[in-house]
């Protein structure tokens, strides 16, 4: 099992615990929302682009709605747990495509719960969130006012983009992640000016 698999495993389980109304770390977005924007991203071909492309998320956005709904939670759920279907581009490439987005939305479930604390992860699970960091930042952080340096606790640089006064971010991959992702409930430490900090914090546009 690959390491998309597993946390694509660990996030529909988290939906059936928590149920079709839980909140979650996107805005706006109960649980129900999550799983439906997960089914549009995988079997909506017409709407899929939209949640990269600004000027298609209005349809996209319309088509999550609509999925979220009328489709049972039961069904959404199940959808979810099945993957890419034959005829998604996602479905030869779900073991890379799809690592950054299982981790971060399986978080973004456990995180909008109380007391939350970071998951062990094992070494495979580690390295496998370690390749995504560089080029989500480079999605996220093209506005940042900052050259920004993500870099784990033992020293390895995973990413640095942006151009300007220097902070440099750190923290295990998985909470990288977290970060370039827009999530605030991100295990992560800064060193640089407190206020270029806050205008990158500002400045991320979340996934």
């Amino acid at each position: 099992m690959t390491v998309a698999q597993r946390e694509r495993a660990a996030l529909v389980s988290a939906l059936r615990e928590v149920g079709p109304e839980a909140p979650t770390l996107c805005e706006g977005w109960k649980t129900r929302d999550l799983a439906a924007h997960l089914v549009v991203r995988e079997r909506r071909l017409d709407a899929a682009p939209g949640i990269l492309l600004p000027f298609l998320a209005g349809y996209t956005e319309r088509v999550q709605n609509q999925t979220a709904a009328s489709t049972d939670w039961d069904r959404l759920v199940d959808l979810t747990a099945s993957g890419p279907p034959l005829y998604s581009p996602l479905k030869p490439l779900d073991a890379v495509a799809n690592v950054a987005e299982m981790y971060i939305h399986h978080e973004d479930i456990r995180r909008a719960r109380p007391g939350w604390v970071p998951r062990p992860l094992d070494d495979q699970t580690t390295a496998a969130l370690r390749r995504p960091v560089a080029a989500m930042a480079r999605m996220t952080l093209r506005k940042a006012p900052a050259t920004i340096v993500l870099a784990t606790p033992t020293g390895d640089t995973l990413g640095k983009v942006g151009r300007g006064p220097e902070i440099v971010v750190t923290g295990d991959p998985g909470e990288l992640l977290m970060f370039v992702a827009g999530r605030d409930e991100a295990r992560v430490t800064f060193d640089g000016p407190p206020d270029v900090v806050e205008r990158v914090k500002r400045a991320r546009a979340g996934l």
